[in-house]
């Protein structure tokens, strides 16, 4: 029997298929497709009035039409969506894109859901201006002689790859928030009094109610009520839903910055919850002292083992259910 075992690449497998939708919005095929619809002698009078003759002949030398690199009004306002194109041809994530930095937040709109609203279309001229600025930036950079639209192509693919996975990152990590919340779920269920997709409400045995809530930071928390407005913070916790063993012990430390938050706010037990079977926890404990217990994601969803246990009675205990 071989000890060689290679999973199923299903992460491959799921950006093949955001990156079909991808090209046909946001790389040279979204782009084609706009052209195809598209006044075109409009189009070359921007490109002519807005980009340096310079700029369009280097692109002309090599059969490329201008808006392959630079961005005018008429083309973004015909299909604001492009403006992702753009961006990824710069190599600008979208976090850093649409930063205060870079004063172009109001037009995030246009990206994310193809609108251009009236208070950014007004900055419209603007923004095409400072994107053909960095735009010619790029081409001195690649140099005159060297640009092709495969290396272009390329360009945008590498700045795709990070969000992609980064999305894939955040996915991870909301399932794994889920996968933790509904195992709760099953062992309070008998308590329950009232429950929604964010919220578990539950009655404890002194007659007071708990609730078991979805947080931003902490991911999960639990509190019991104990007067009108007030509150006993009971357990604060954190779910790091990634598998990259690599990266555990980097997300261990983000979980205790989250702790120190939650002890601050009164929190009696901070509890770290990760997906990656191979954790040192003696380790992690150093990287986060604040954490009062380590759980796997995997042990807890599994129902049985000491593990779950061990979960499952701080869990009663904790929130005073019979």
């Amino acid at each position: 029997m071989t000890s060689i075992n290679i999973p199923i690449p299903e992460l491959q497998i799921n950006f093949s298929k955001l990156l079909q939708k991808i090209r046909s919005i946001y790389l040279k095929e979204g782009l084609s497709k706009t052209i195809d619809i598209i006044d075109l002698a409009k189009l070359d009078k921007e490109l002519n009035e807005y980009v340096p003759e310079k700029q369009l002949k280097y692109l002309a030398k090599n059969g490329l039409r201008g808006e392959i690199m630079f961005p005018v009004p008429y083309l973004l306002e015909t299909n604001p969506f492009l403006l992702g194109y753009y961006r990824l041809l710069l190599g600008f994530s979208q976090k850093e894109f649409y930063s205060a930095a870079f004063g172009v937040s109001s037009f995030k709109n246009m990206e994310v859901k193809g609108i251009l609203l009236k208070r950014a279309k007004g900055k419209l001229k603007e923004l095409c201006k400072a994107l053909i600025k960095s735009s010619i930036s790029l081409s001195d950079g690649i140099g005159a002689d060297k640009i092709n639209s495969k290396i272009l192509d390329d360009l945008t693919l590498l700045t795709v790859g990070p969000q992609l996975r980064g999305g894939a990152n955040v996915e991870k990590g909301t399932a794994g928030i889920y996968d933790v919340f509904n195992v709760i779920y099953n062992i309070v269920e008998n308590s329950i009094i009232f429950s929604n997709s964010n919220k578990i409400e539950l009655k404890n045995a002194a007659g007071r109610k708990v609730y078991i809530e979805f947080a931003s930071d902490p991911d999960i928390v639990i509190r019991e009520i104990i007067g009108e407005n007030r509150y006993r913070n009971i357990v604060a916790i954190e779910v790091k839903g990634g598998k990259d063993f690599s990266n555990i012990h980097n997300r261990v430390g983000e979980a205790e910055k989250s702790h120190q938050k939650a002890k601050q706010s009164g929190y009696v037990e901070c509890w770290t919850v990760v997906n990656v079977d191979r954790i040192d926890i003696e380790i992690a404990k150093k990287e986060s002292p604040s954490t009062n217990s380590f759980y796997i994601i995997s042990q807890l969803i599994s129902g049985k083992g000491d593990e779950y246990q061990d979960f499952k009675e701080h869990i009663i205990s904790l929130t005073g259910i019979r």
